[in-house]
């Protein structure tokens, strides 16, 4: 069964310290321009800048630190004054969760930025045999208002910053033993060998292409050779189809591209995902076909949420197998995760395989992805963070449902 951890009471999360601060700014996401400027403003001198710069990204993204006085190859004078004006703390972990299939969902809160207030982001972990994919939130809260997804019923509160972006794959590569001369976690399900997080997916909370020039900084940071050195092969970035950002995607981060397609006519995605109505699926299509570095062994991902009597038809499939004529593609199919509220249900099992085997038919591998995490409201579309959240008593009554078959 699933394991929730809450971490809302100062003892619950003791062992999760140091945590980030308002008052600091952090050193993470920064690049190593404005790390420069950052050691300039401490009077460090342009020549000790560049060779400490090199050091800082070392012990942050190689090394995984998150306090400077682990930073043992600086001087403890400077270590001092980073200190003081600077953390590298990483975000509070306010709820840990563990479904069932192994599966883990984290509850960040990150502190008020100016006026602002504190707030929370869900983050996903998902682990599979021979690879782990962490599932990263690029805003907290959603502009667009997809029909079919939670996040969407949540207000858009403000961007990420590179940092609170990046803090998320730390948090977790902290969490699952994932730096060097770390331990994972007693029973934890990781990949066998290698890396605990191999992916990543810019598909948790939010538009990441309403947040390009953020989600940029963070992805070409996690993909640096020096640091976190992710290939950009396994890194996707998921858009509903902000048209003009897709091309600037391509050429300037270089990252894999999904699209949340999940209807194949103007007039139902216009309803599932109204931005169509501003960039509908011709724009967004040929938006497709020019993406820099499209081929076979480049292909876009199309997801394909699966409601039933909605879009789940085998003209539906036919007509998808037309659109995308041209384009290397692969299409996940995707069985509808269930929401407190939702007018939808997920389509029949007979009928997404066969609509996938048409698909197939055609040419496109179009897999059906399993439900993960869905005890703990971790699968995809599920995701809503504490800033506008379900009461605790309102959310385990769904937990213990589900977790007793309900919606599988």
């Amino acid at each position: 069964m699933a394991l929730t951890l809450d971490l809302s009471t100062p003892a619950g999360r003791a062992d999760l310290r140091p945590q980030a601060t308002a008052d600091r700014q952090s050193l993470i996401g920064l690049s190593r321009d404005e790390l420069a400027e950052a050691l300039l403003s401490l009077d460090v001198t342009e020549r000790q800048a560049r060779m400490r710069v090199r050091q800082l990204w070392h012990w942050l993204y190689v090394r995984g630190v998150s306090d400077f006085s682990q930073m043992f190859n600086i001087s403890k004078d400077l270590r001092a004054k980073l200190d003081e004006r600077f953390t590298i703390a990483r975000p509070e972990i306010i709820e840990e969760q563990i479904s069932k299939d192994g599966t883990c969902k984290w509850l960040m809160r990150f502190p008020a930025r100016g006026a602002g207030r504190p707030v929370d982001v869900e983050t996903v972990y998902i682990p599979e045999e021979g690879r782990g994919t962490l599932c990263i939130s690029s805003q907290v809260g959603c502009t667009l208002t997809c029909t079919f997804c939670h996040t969407g019923t949540q207000k858009l509160v403000r961007n990420l910053t590179p940092g609170e972006i990046l803090d998320q794959l730390l948090v977790a590569r902290d969490r699952l033993g994932d730096f060097p001369d770390a331990d994972t976690p007693d029973g934890a399900i990781v990949p066998a060998e290698g890396r605990k997080v191999t992916n990543i997916v810019m598909m948790g909370m939010g538009e990441p292409l309403y947040n390009f020039e953020n989600v940029k900084q963070a992805l070409l940071i996690a993909s640096d050779g020096e640091g976190l050195s992710l290939s950009k092969r396994r890194i996707t970035l998921s858009t509903s189809g902000v048209v003009p950002e897709i091309y600037r995607t391509g050429e300037e981060i270089g990252v894999m591209l999904a699209i949340s397609l999940h209807a194949v006519r103007d007039e139902l995605r216009n309803e599932l995902v109204p931005i169509n109505k501003k960039y509908p699926l011709k724009e967004l299509l040929d938006a497709c076909r020019a993406y820099p570095g499209l081929s076979n062994a480049r292909r876009i991902t199309f997801e394909y949420v699966m409601l039933k009597g909605v879009n789940d038809s085998l003209d539906d499939a036919r007509e998808l197998v037309r659109l995308l004529k041209g384009i290397p593609a692969k299409i996940n199919l995707i069985p509808f995760n269930p929401w407190p509220g939702s007018d939808y249900e997920c389509s029949d099992w007979e009928q997404i395989e066969e609509f996938a085997d048409l698909v197939n038919k055609a040419g496109y591998a179009s897999p059906i992805r399993t439900p993960r995490g869905r005890d703990i409201l971790a699968a995809c579309g599920q995701l809503k963070s504490a800033s506008e959240r379900m009461k605790k008593a309102d959310r385990l009554k769904l937990e213990a449902m589900m977790i007793a078959g309900h919606g599988e």
